[in-house]
């Protein structure tokens, strides 16, 4: 299983470059990422969140039907008016969640494994779980998106992540 990088690791909030070559490397990636996005109980992971400064994420809204999308430079091109508000986590940020709006309705762009160009339209979960993923490729995580109110009461949790993470990233 792949290790998620947590929060507040640098290469989360990297722009993440376009992949260039799709080729078997990717492909062996891409099944990593999807066998520890079920691992971790997630319905998304983005290739930063492993390390990996790439545009790519994998999706599976429906894990229990094992349906796993892999999108390769995904862009959204079009975006619903109607907005509506829903709990997000993130596996980069263990046990924190909050109320985030978001378009209802998206169509995005990108290619598949076999570099063929796709369309995606996704609403209700799909498409929370498409910008949610695309963000991260942007080196926007979802609290960058809470109300004041939320941020403030997730100051200390996320000071306990930076912690955690100094605690990890220190020379001994």
């Amino acid at each position: 299983m792949l290790q998620v990088c947590c929060y507040p690791d640098p290469v989360l909030r990297l722009v993440a470059k376009p992949v260039e070559v799709i080729d078997d490397n990717l492909r062996a990636l891409a099944a990593e990422m999807i066998e520890s996005m079920y691992e971790e109980n997630g319905v998304g992971l983005a290739a930063p969140q492993i390390g990996k400064s790439i545009r790519m994420v994998v999706i599976d809204t429906t894990p229990e039907e094992r349906n796993p999308m892999v999108l390769i430079n995904p862009e959204i091109i079009s975006k619903s008016k109607k907005k509506v508000s829903a709990e997000e986590g993130c596996l980069s940020l263990p046990g924190l969640s909050a109320s985030i709006s978001r378009p209802e309705q998206v169509t995005v762009e990108a290619q598949d494994l076999e570099g063929n160009e796709i369309e995606i339209e996704g609403d209700g979960l799909l498409a929370r779980a498409l910008q949610h993923e695309i963000d991260h490729l942007n080196g926007i995580l979802f609290i960058d998106k809470a109300s004041i109110a939320a941020k403030f009461s997730l100051r200390g949790d996320l000071h306990t992540l930076e912690a955690e993470y100094e605690a990890a990233n220190t020379p001994d």
